[in-house]
């Protein structure tokens, strides 16, 4: 059978050699794992509690990316922690003001027909160079540092078919935004977008990455292109040729589906609040006024990206009533930039240039104004994301942000500019100014290295099994697409709390519903209810561990994101789905439930909950393998993982 790229690369990493079809149970061997500051410490918490020498990967990196803005010393305290972390246990670590995470790695470390497991969705981004990178939780890289497969269902594998090129004024952005457009943010669950077809050679890499880090917002396992000549000359310019692999698709293989997209007929494009998959043309939005322009993020802040950018903007000044900020993705993209005079153009165009982070794409710095509207290129527009609860977020281009900067409204570049063509001459360099030397490479001997915790540093929480019995109320019922943002909200202060389970938990859907916390603390054992969607969005797993530290058993929606059911089957909350969906119409907050039979009932895949308050029973179907099963009932996978290990290495 010929085959494509996403199947090559998952069979050669099984850990059965079999050729599975979609929906079937697979564990996959990782090679390498990446880990961000806000997500880190309580996958490295975990890796602790398995007591290994050292990680067992390929090549493993902590990156110090996310939360730069040290409004008080938990965060500093984290980052000391983490690099005392990665010398004892031989990763990588990648310093504050290096680069974010996936435009460092896909540049620096990635491989291509390799597999990288990282603590964010945004994973994904290594597709752009043949790389399968798939996003999971904390628990979830501790599995892969300690050398055991991770669990996954075979995905389906989409060929998205590129023809034609991208026209002036468009932009790689606008393709996933038109996919968005099409699918929506859970039309890629259960699925890989693999992208072929002689549009794709007309893409340069921080392009492809543009579109493989948004896969994850169609809900994507991964997406992924090929590994061909322009991937090659992307390692050569990176001085990494020697690890350039040609990774392909035989003639003639076979997809489960198939998306044909001609680039010629793309114009700019625009996501609207609050979801990205609220995509018009640009053309067509309505007119309000904008307070903020942002560009960057692992999404948009490519060299190329940043100049392109400056070409709008060139001759320009940015409007009295907006604010413009600019992040450059890496280190070495930024003394490109400076180099070239390309920083003093868009200072002098009177652009903000803020630290090589990710920072205000996560709502750490650079918060909207109070109902303001901010317009921005990077990856999602969910209420509360940019750190102001009330405000408008819009996702477009850097050349439609930077246009947007100067009108005031958003506009396309070709309202702006008088030869537009110009943005379509940019390239990429074919030299970057390589220095690895805000990398922190691993020691050999760490016999005498320890780890430094700071006060803010808590125990990972740890959850108990399933009884035969269990009483509890509904301590929360929300809607559709809940994401984990709804959940755990992004902000410096919040995220300053990661590493501090009690703390942050008092947060716990602080701005979805206020009384949730107070509610679950006095309910003491609880259910959540969800609709359709349930968990979408980034990987955080504090998603999935404050509600269980508040006493949440059971999350019971209409479905669940893929990286969140996870997370939630990894700390011991049992994941359910609706057998009929007109149930979820059967139960309301403060509702008593009973189930008889519960721990027997999970492997049996059905447990039956009877809603004592208004006599319904309501059967909720586990859509759960076997090894999630016994995950499940050891109470998680760290004593499940541990018991495992202790067995495996007798």
């Amino acid at each position: 059978m010929a085959k494509n790229i996403t199947r090559k690369i998952i069979e050669a990493h099984l850990s059965e050699l079999h050729s599975p079809k979609a929906g079937d149970e697979i564990y996959l061997k990782m090679d390498q794992t990446l880990t961000h500051d806000i997500t880190a410490v309580m996958g490295y918490l975990a890796f602790e509690a398995l007591e290994l020498p050292r990680v067992r990967t390929e090549k493993s990196v902590s990156y110090l990316d996310h939360n730069l803005l040290y409004v008080d010393n938990k965060t500093p305290d984290d980052h000391i922690y983490l690099q005392s972390i990665a010398k004892k246990f031989g990763l990588y670590l990648s310093r504050p003001g290096n680069g974010i995470c996936h435009s460092l790695h896909y540049a620096r470390f990635g491989i291509p027909g390799k597999t990288i497991l990282g603590t964010d969705s945004h994973t994904t981004t290594a597709g752009a160079i043949g790389m399968l990178g798939i996003g999971g939780g904390g628990m979830d890289a501790a599995t892969a540092m300690a050398g055991v497969p991770l669990r996954l269902r075979m995905p389906m594998v989409v060929n998205v078919h590129l023809t034609g090129k991208l026209p002036a004024g468009s932009a790689a952005k606008d393709i996933i935004l038109e996919m968005l457009r099409r699918y929506s943010v859970k039309g890629g669950l259960g699925r890989v977008y693999e992208f072929t077809g002689p549009g794709v050679e007309t893409l340069e890499i921080p392009e492809r990455a543009t579109i493989t880090n948004m896969c994850a917002e169609l809900g994507a396992t991964s997406g992924i292109f090929p590994a061909d000549e322009v991937t090659r000359e992307f390692f050569q310019a990176q001085n990494r040729e020697k690890e350039f692999v040609s990774v392909k698709a035989d003639e003639g293989a076979e997809y489960d589906e198939k998306v044909e997209i001609d680039l010629t007929l793309l114009e700019p494009l625009v996501a609207l609040p609050h979801q990205p998959d609220l995509v018009v043309k640009v053309k067509d939005v309505e007119r309000k006024p904008v307070q903020q322009v942002y560009i960057g993020s692992c999404t948009n802040a490519s060299y190329a990206d940043i100049k392109k950018a400056a070409l709008v903007l060139k001759g320009k000044k940015v409007h009295e009533d907006v604010s413009l900020t600019i992040s450059v993705s890496t280190r070495q993209n930024f003394k490109l930039l400076l180099q070239e005079g390309i920083i003093s153009d868009l200072v002098d165009a009177g652009a903000r240039i803020t630290e090589i982070a990710c920072g205000a794409c996560c709502g750490i710095g650079q918060a909207p104004s109070t109902g303001g509207i901010s317009v921005r290129t990077s990856n999602r527009n969910f209420r509360g994301r940019g750190g102001t609860a009330d405000a408008y977020l819009y996702l477009v281009s850097p050349e439609v942000a930077a246009a947007t900067a100067v009108t005031e409204y958003i506009t396309s570049p070709d309202e702006v500019m008088e030869n537009v063509e110009l943005l379509s001459k940019v390239r990429e360099p074919r030299v970057y100014p390589v220095d690895d030397s805000m990398f922190i490479t691993p020691l050999m001997d760490t016999s005498d290295i320890s780890i430094v915790r700071g006060p803010n540093i808590k125990p990972l929480p740890i959850n108990t099994p399933p009884g035969s019995f269990l009483k509890a109320q509904v301590s929360l019922k929300a809607g559709d697409n809940i994401s984990t943002d709804d959940i755990t909200p992004a902000s410096a202060e919040l995220s300053s709390m990661r590493s501090n389970i009690p703390l942050i938990a008092e947060y716990a859907y602080s701005r979805y519903d206020k009384d949730f916390v107070k509610r679950a603390k006095e309910m003491g054992t609880s259910i959540i209810v969800g609709g359709e969607n349930y968990g979408q969005g980034s990987s955080r797993e504090h998603a999935a561990i404050t509600p269980m530290y508040l006493g949440v058993k059971i999350v019971l929606a209409k479905s669940i994101a893929r990286i969140h059911k996870n997370n939630l089957i990894n700390h011991g909350v049992i994941p359910m789905f609706f057998k009929n969906p007109a149930d979820y119409e059967k139960i309301s907050v403060g509702d008593e439930i009973e189930i008889s039979g519960f721990a027997e009932a999970i492997p049996q895949r059905e447990v039956h909950l009877l809603n004592k308050t208004n006599g319904q029973i309501i059967s909720g179907i586990l859509d759960i393998s076997d090894d999630e099963v016994e995950i499940l009932l050891s109470g998680g996978q760290l004593s499940h993982l541990k018991k495992s290990l202790e067995e495996r290495d007798k």
